[in-house]
C-alpha cells in the first residue's frame, strides 16, 4: 500500500511539473506526511530531492528547444541559494504544527494565484519580445527570487507556482519560455534547499527511489504529450484540489494535533 501511494503521488507531481512548470510540488509534503506517515523533518528534504530531479528532467526538452531564459534563471538561482538555507534553518526550529499551518496558508495563496487570470503579459521590463531590461527589472526579480528560495527551504516546495506568474507578469516573458525557465529555477532551488539538509539527512531511500522514479516518469510523459492538454482547465481543477488539501491540513493542525 505504501509503495502504491508513493507511485501515485510521484506520478501526479511529475506530470504537473512538466505541464505547468511548477505547482505539483505543493502536494508533495502533505502527501508524504498524511499519505505515507513520514515525519515532517524527513518529508521536506525528500520532497526537495524528488521535485529537483523531476524538474531537471522536465527542463531538458525545454533547453533543447531554446525555451529557457538563462539570465533570468541565474538571477533567481543566485538569490534563492542563501534564502533556501535560511528557510531550512527556520524549518528546524519551528514546531511541526506551526510549519504545517504555514504550509497550508501558502497552498491557499498558490491556489488563488492559479485561479487568477494570466492572459496578459507584463511589458514593463521588456525591451522587445525576447529581451529583458535588467536595469529596470532587477528590483523586481531579486525579491521574488529571495521569497521563492526561502519557501523552498522552509516547506520543501519548488516555488513554480510563484515563479511562472512572476516571469510572465513582472518580466514579460512568454508562457512557454516562462515554464522552461521555471523548471531550471526549481531545479536550482531544490538543490540549494537539499544541501542545507545534508548534515542530518535521514530518509527512507526505498520510498524516495520509488517516489523519484515515478515523478521523473510523469515529467517525461508530460513533456511528450503536454501540448494536447488544456493547461488552463487543468490549472483550475488543480487549484481546487489544493484548497481541499489545505483545508484538511488546517483542520488537522487546529483540532487534532
Amino acid at each position: 500500500m505504501t509503495i502504491l501511494v508513493t507511485v501515485l503521488l510521484g506520478a501526479v507531481i511529475g506530470i504537473l511539473l512538466g505541464l505547468l512548470g511548477g505547482g505539483g510540488s505543493i502536494l508533495a509534503v502533505p502527501g508524504l506526511v498524511y499519505g505515507l506517515g513520514i515525519p515532517l523533518g524527513q518529508a521536506v528534504p525528500m520532497s526537495l530531492l524528488v521535485v529537483g530531479l523531476s524538474a531537471v528532467v522536465g527542463a531538458v526538452p525545454k533547453m533543447r528547444s531554446g525555451r529557457v531564459q538563462w539570465r533570468v534563471a541565474g538571477v533567481f538561482a543566485v538569490t534563492g541559494l542563501p534564502a533556501a538555507f535560511a528557510g531550512s534553518a527556520a524549518n528546524r526550529v519551528l514546531p511541526p504544527a506551526l510549519t504545517l499551518a504555514g504550509f497550508a496558508l501558502v497552498m491557499i495563496a498558490a491556489g488563488a494565484r492559479m485561479l487568477a487570470s494570466e492572459d496578459s503579459i507584463g511589458t514593463a521590463c521588456r525591451v522587445d519580445e525576447s529581451t529583458v531590461n535588467w536595469r529596470r527589472c532587477t528590483s523586481r526579480a531579486v525579491p521574488v527570487g529571495l521569497g521563492v528560495g526561502f519557501l523552498t527551504g522552509l516547506f520543501g516546495v519548488g516555488g513554480g507556482f510563484l515563479i511562472v506568474p512572476g516571469l510572465v507578469l513582472l518580466l514579460g516573458i512568454e508562457m512557454p519560455v516562462a515554464i522552461g525557465t521555471s523548471l531550471v529555477i526549481v531545479t536550482a532551488n531544490s538543490a540549494s534547499g537539499l544541501l542545507a539538509y545534508l548534515g542530518d539527512l535521514s530518509l527512507d531511500w526505498r520510498v524516495a527511489a520509488a517516489f523519484a522514479a515515478t515523478a521523473i516518469g510523469g515529467s517525461l510523459v508530460a513533456g511528450r504529450y503536454g501540448q494536447r492538454v488544456d493547461v488552463a482547465r487543468l490549472q483550475r481543477w488543480f487549484a481546487y484540489l489544493i484548497f481541499t488539501v489545505a483545508a484538511f491540513v488546517l483542520v488537522d493542525v487546529i483540532f487534532v494535533r
